[in-house]
């Protein structure tokens, strides 16, 4: 929901296209200052934007000519921001000055990530190549500016197609002819992000760096680990596959895929929840139109008689209980299970009070869903009936 005052981003357009309320997801270089990206080699800036059309939030790429719409995923944070963000975590790599001492090497959980979560990245960045890869098309954008974390562990590619679009030579009669260059690319590039990684530095994948980089991983992490970068960061004399890591992965791919059955559960339980919590806010909101309503076809007193008055000494069960000495008695258990009730049509009977306290109307659950639902089907018929 996040919105920006138009007013001081003249910068920033009302409108593009079908999209509208445009909100920079990256802060805005000043107009004098824009810079080409490394990895495009084109002035870029990224928005947050609704679409007329659906109504839903998307993310708009713009390349200073083109603007590309990808799915929006808010709270998305960038592999580089998370994990590569501190310039103390490249000190390991930086030559070291006349009289300083060099310094030890990082370990696993102090200043190196743990290795169950390279692996979990490998699987998913390597699934998604294989995606790619089997469709006969290429990623081409498999660096940690580009690759999306959401959660705790969940990876998404972000920016796939924009150099496809970018180098596009129309003179070339066969497009998918260096398809296969670029899928060997790819596996390069996945071999770079996952020596990042574990070097917790972008600076171990610089050539000058490498073999202390690989040393580091030798120290610090299993053989497979170490066999897999090696792999996919040397130049073979065939044309390589994705699938080729999948015996390196071995059965950790059945710990990647426990720790995603584990989290569809804790989904489905929260979904689950957010069921009720729908079905309950439904409720609240009809009978929120039949309470107090002013006037409802010319009657000032509806609200107030037969069956709605009803509904509103039920209102006032539910929100304005007191306790013995009159404060108010707030309980979220009994407001859920009252509405459960009325929901249910339950044959339970319920004491309903009148303001003044000089009348009490005891009536069942089944009663009161009877009233409720024919009148908010009577305002319903008002709606589409004559004004």
């Amino acid at each position: 929901m996040a919105q920006i005052d138009q007013s001081e981003n003249l910068g920033v357009p009302s409108e593009v296209d079908s999209y509208h309320s445009l909100f920079p997801l990256e802060p805005l270089p000043p107009p004098n200052r824009l810079q080409k990206t490394s990895n495009f080699s084109y002035i870029t800036s990224c928005y947050k934007a609704v679409n007329s059309k659906d109504d839903l939030p998307y993310c708009l790429r713009r390349i200073h000519a083109l603007v590309f719409s990808y799915d929006f995923h808010a709270g998305a944070e960038t592999m580089f921001s998370r994990h590569f963000n501190d310039p103390a975590a490249d000190s390991y790599f930086t030559k070291r000055k006349w009289g300083q001492h060099e310094l030890p090497p990082p370990r696993q959980h102090a200043g190196l990530l743990p290795e169950s979560l390279i692996w979990a990245y490998i699987v998913q960045l390597s699934s998604a190549l294989r995606t790619i890869h089997t469709a006969g098309l290429a990623c081409r954008v498999m660096d940690p500016s580009k690759i999306l974390i959401t959660g705790k562990t969940r990876l998404r590619v972000n920016c796939v197609g924009m150099f496809d679009v970018l180098t596009f030579d129309n003179s070339q009669t066969n497009h998918l002819a260096l398809m296969p260059q670029y899928q060997q690319a790819d596996l390069i590039s996945l071999g770079k992000v996952v020596l990042a990684l574990a070097c917790n530095s972008l600076a171990g994948i610089k050539r000058e760096n490498l073999q202390k980089a690989m040393e580091l991983v030798s120290i610090n992490y299993s053989s497979d680990l170490k066999n897999l970068i090696l792999y996919l960061l040397s130049e073979q004399s065939r044309l390589r596959s994705v699938n080729d890591i999948m015996p390196m992965i071995g059965a950790r791919f059945y710990t990647q895929l426990d720790a995603s059955q584990m989290r569809n559960d804790v989904i489905e339980e929260d979904l689950a929840k957010e069921v009720q919590n729908g079905r309950l806010f439904r409720l609240l909101a009809k009978l929120g139109t039949i309470n107090e309503r002013p006037e409802f076809q010319k009657d000032p007193t509806w609200s107030e008689t037969g069956d709605r008055y009803l509904l509103k000494l039920f209102r006032d069960h539910l929100f304005h209980q007191v306790t013995e000495a009159g404060t108010p008695w707030i309980d979220l258990s009994h407001i859920v299970s009252c509405l459960n009730k009325l929901d249910a049509g339950a044959p339970e009977k319920v004491s309903l009070v009148s303001r003044d306290e000089k009348s009490v109307l005891v009536v069942t659950y089944s009663d009161l869903k009877r009233c409720f639902e024919s009148t908010f089907q009577e305002l319903l018929a008002a709606t589409n009936g004559p004004l």
